[in-house]
């Protein structure tokens, strides 16, 4: 039950991301993907600087960020 709560919570947070960068979205599939690496990389960035998000709206904010971030990235490396 956990997995599925993950891939919810990265499809959410891949939706926002990608409605916050002004539509810079992949799809939904594409979206959960960006959501869930998000999350991954927002808990990287993060714990190196001591930020700790608890329960659902933490680990939400942090993949967030993660996905903005990742967005971000891909942005810049589609552009060159």
């Amino acid at each position: 039950m956990g997995i599925i709560w993950f891939l919810l919570l990265g499809a959410l947070a891949g939706w926002l991301a990608a409605k916050l960068m002004q539509g810079r979205g992949f799809g939904f599939l594409g979206n959960m993907a960006v959501g869930v690496v998000g999350a991954v990389l927002g808990g990287f960035l993060f714990n190196m600087v001591g930020v700790h998000g608890g329960g659902m709206m933490g680990s939400l904010v942090t993949a967030v960020v993660g996905a903005i971030v990742l967005l971000f990235l891909v942005g810049l490396i589609k552009r060159n």
